[in-house]
């Protein structure tokens, strides 16, 4: 369970509004018939699939790196030694076009974002897709608080959440809730990920908070 209340928000309210509008400026409405409703049961994995390979940013993709990725993210255009010793450049790309990234190389901005929106993607989103019963067809809101949830802590721990599990049965207000539980480095609480994945902060979105200003 969460550790505060989360509730639907102005500023979340207005981030899915504008994946709305944003859905229908790429072709991604049109493209897959989506209807003006929360939930998208018209929707399959197969036309998702089919949208990516035109080259249609899945609007959910763009709402987690937008509003949840990047605020919660670092942008590096110089490949630095992160961490845990591994070379890294851009929004955390260790591996370009397959190969290690090498330390000193840098990348435009531009660079870096398309890069981001590609493994996204790929990486995170195609995999839940496939792999989560009913998230084709779940809100905006509930697939990029799920995408964004499996950049930060993995794709597979995210396909067996309890989150995932909600969503095969449409309880998306209670996956929305579930997703919360992963805010622990080691066994101990963090408050950056109390924050990332409940309300937020002053300035970034939490996933929760995203999650349910959908519904």
């Amino acid at each position: 369970m969460p550790i505060n209340k989360i509730v639907a928000s102005k500023r979340g309210k207005a981030a899915a509004a504008a994946a709305i509008v944003a859905a229908g400026i790429s072709g991604w409405t049109a493209f897959t018939g989506a209807k003006p409703a929360p939930a998208h049961p018209e929707i399959t994995p197969a036309i998702i699939h089919a949208a990516v390979a035109k080259g249609i940013t899945p609007p959910a993709v763009e709402l987690a790196i937008k509003e949840l990725i990047k605020p919660w993210e670092g942008v590096k255009l110089t490949a630095y030694i992160d961490i845990v010793g591994v070379v890294t450049v851009c929004w955390g790309e260790t591996l370009i076009d397959g190969k290690s990234v090498k330390l000193g190389t840098t990348f435009t901005l531009e660079q870096c974002d398309a890069m981001l929106i590609q493994r996204v993607i790929r990486d995170y989103f195609l995999p839940l897709v496939d792999k989560v019963d009913g998230f084709a067809q779940a809100p905006y809101t509930v697939q990029a608080s799920m995408t964004s949830g499996a950049y930060n802590f993995g794709t597979p721990a995210q396909i067996r959440s309890t989150a995932a599990k909600k969503v095969g049965k449409n309880e998306y207000k209670d996956a929305c809730e579930a997703q919360t539980a992963f805010n622990k480095a080691g066994k101990m609480i963090v408050r950056g990920l109390v924050l990332r994945r409940e309300m937020g902060d002053a300035q970034r979105i939490g996933e929760a908070e995203l999650c349910v200003s959908g519904l």
